[in-house]
């Protein structure tokens, strides 16, 4: 797992050695990035943008955006193994005041969220056999975090009965072995 683009490329990253944490392969990242800087149907910069990375992981997406020029990586991330390498590599990369990380549950993080400043990118990533993001979007989407012009990426497997066509409207989805990666914004 690596730093595709930017001013980190080729950058290794540290990633648990367990199946709890499923590291965003590295092809997969890249189309998701392909998609978010030449797609007609998405208007979001990522350079000087507030990106959140919910179920961080060991935060390849989030230090990716950092990466490529976004101003501020917030990772929201309870498992201590993951916490542990991605606090490795924020440290590794020399950017802890870029990187905000809130080492607690996404649900817990969101009901204690105060904003400065709305976020333009929000990465939701949670493990397959968790289906709870439905609620996480009833809550972004009441708490009005996003700015007017946002994107949802979602990863989740592409069996997934979950119907989110009720809180976001669906720009683009792919998919990718087992993987389903979803991008779409609020009504």
């Amino acid at each position: 797992m690596r730093i595709i683009s930017g001013k980190f490329k080729n950058k290794k990253l540290y990633f648990p050695k367990n199946l709890k944490t499923r590291p965003l392969k590295d092809s997969v990242k890249e189309n998701i990035f392909n998609i978010l800087n030449h797609s007609n149907n998405i208007n979001v910069e990522i350079k000087n943008s507030n990106v959140i990375d919910l179920y961080a992981g060991t935060g390849s997406f989030g230090l990716e955006c950092l990466s490529r020029g976004t101003s501020r990586a917030f990772f929201v991330e309870n498992d201590l193994y993951a916490l542990k390498n991605l606090k490795k590599n924020i440290e590794d990369l020399n950017i802890t005041h870029e990187a905000i990380i809130y080492s607690q549950d996404v649900f817990k993080f969101l009901d204690n969220l105060v904003l400065q400043k709305k976020f333009d990118l929000a990465f939701l990533d949670p493990p397959y056999t968790n289906k709870t993001y439905i609620k996480i979007f009833k809550i972004l989407k009441k708490k009005d975090i996003m700015n007017k012009n946002h994107i949802f990426i979602l990863h989740r497997e592409k069996n997934s009965a979950e119907d989110i066509n009720q809180y976001l409207n669906i720009i683009q989805n792919k998919i990718y072995g087992r993987s389903e990666i979803l991008f779409g914004r609020f009504f």
